[in-house]
């Protein structure tokens, strides 16, 4: 396999990196402060990949340490992206640039 792409042994290896760096256990408040840390970097960086890297970087760690296997994440990354492309979505021109677009909520009680 290409080292171009995360995959389980990626996650595996990051996992590993992560514990014997930080230490065991779920962190959820350590990890969630340095992703709060980091999405501040991107307001003042938002160009700067390495950036936003951090972030998914720190994503995944949160999930594994919150007991989430490797597989099970890439699965729900495929699964969320699936699931918000069948979901019905405002016209972004109709949007104001600076807040989230949310999917129409009506559409999920069909």
């Amino acid at each position: 396999m290409s080292d171009n792409v995360i995959d389980t042994e990626h996650l595996e290896r990051q996992r590993e990196f992560s514990l014997r760096t930080f230490g065991p256990g779920q962190r959820l408040a350590g990890v969630l402060d340095h992703i709060r840390k980091e999405l501040k970097e991107i307001e003042d960086s938002p160009d700067d990949i390495t950036e936003w890297a951090d972030l998914i970087i720190l994503a995944f760690d949160g999930a594994m340490r919150s007991g989430h296997e490797p597989q099970d994440i890439i699965d729900a990354i495929k699964t969320k992206q699936t699931k918000n492309e069948q979901r019905e979505w405002p016209d972004w021109r109709t949007q104001d640039p600076n807040k989230a677009i949310e999917h129409v909520r009506e559409a999920d009680r069909g």
